[in-house]
């Protein structure tokens, strides 16, 4: 199978299935095990960001399955496919997705073999960290990948953006977008490409899965949204994350334009068993970026595992 199809096709062997909350809410997941007979090196959870779906990151989670990991991978309630019926309001809080993952990981520690490891991108990897953060569940290790420890505010001061928010969801406006969002804007050579990815033939694939599932496109940042990301981010303060006991490998880049650079930076100095790489130059979706950052990125992640989980480096 080639690179491209393996990015457009759902791998045979895969499971897709309806998971659901403990409300109730059906989220969409799909479990890549390893085939029947062989030895898996062991679990492997990837959280995507926002707006994602399943399909975007299945190069990546193609890489983990080929290196031997059993790879679970989910859509965040509301977006995706993980959609409700009764069509509920956007939740004004990040709680109801850290719920959700807190009950996910213990429901798929329990259903597969260790070592159990997670890699998270964007706002994945902030509602990861305040899982670790919040509830301390266990995982042998963690990966977190161009992470949302805050949104990159500029040129508006760091210290002002949260007030400006609170301000902007007075009198019902949390439902506002943040910015008119014109269709034409997301295709090919737009801003969002380049601002996600220097890969035009990977920012195409999303735009062929929207295509194919207008359902998988979802709508602009809220004010809410923004309000929810900011009141998040301040439970990572010093004193929280220093009690976070799992080895972490956070991988950003400095160039990055939707999430903090800096922000990560003082989260790999506050964590007390934390490595950390920033790109000088990537774009934001770093899994899927140009092959040269691509690829490195996948290869200090599996070094990690190597190094950091007992077992993960057998066959």
């Amino acid at each position: 199978m080639t690179t491209m199809a393996r990015r457009r096709t759902h791998p045979p062997d895969a499971v897709f299935a309806a998971w659901p909350a403990r409300d109730g809410w059906p989220l969409r997941r799909m479990d890549w095990s390893q085939p029947a007979g062989s030895r898996a090196r062991g679990s492997l959870l990837f959280a995507n960001g926002r707006g994602d779906f399943i399909e975007k990151y299945l190069e990546a989670c193609a890489h983990w399955h080929d290196a031997g990991w059993n790879v679970t991978a989910f859509d965040w309630r509301g977006q995706g496919l993980s959609r409700s019926d009764d069509r509920r309001r956007r939740p004004r809080s990040f709680q109801p997705m850290v719920r959700d993952l807190g009950d996910l990981v213990a429901d798929w520690r329990g259903g597969s073999p260790g070592p159990h490891v997670a890699v998270a991108h964007s706002m994945g990897g902030h509602l990861l960290l305040r899982l670790l953060v919040d509830q301390r569940r266990s995982l042998d290790a963690a990966v977190l990948v161009a992470p949302m420890i805050r949104v990159n505010s500029a040129p508006l001061p760091e210290r002002f953006a949260p007030l400006i928010t609170e301000m902007m969801c007075l009198g019902r406006r949390h439902e506002r977008l943040v910015w008119k969002v014109d269709p034409t804007s997301t295709g090919a050579a737009s801003r969002r490409e380049r601002h996600l990815t220097r890969s035009p033939e990977r920012y195409a694939d999303e735009l062929w899965w929207w295509d194919r599932e207008p359902r998988l496109r979802m709508g602009g940042v809220t004010w809410g949204w923004l309000r929810a990301a900011y009141r998040s981010a301040g439970r990572f303060t010093v004193e929280r994350l220093a009690r976070v006991r799992t080895p972490i490998l956070l991988i950003g880049s400095d160039r990055d334009r939707l999430v903090s650079a800096a922000a990560i930076r003082r989260a790999a100095a506050d964590l007390p068993d934390a490595e950390l790489h920033m790109y000088p130059d990537a774009a934001h979706e770093i899994l899927r970026e140009a092959d040269p950052v691509r690829l490195d990125a996948l290869a200090r992640i599996d070094a990690f595992f190597g190094r950091r989980v007992a077992g993960a480096h057998l066959g």
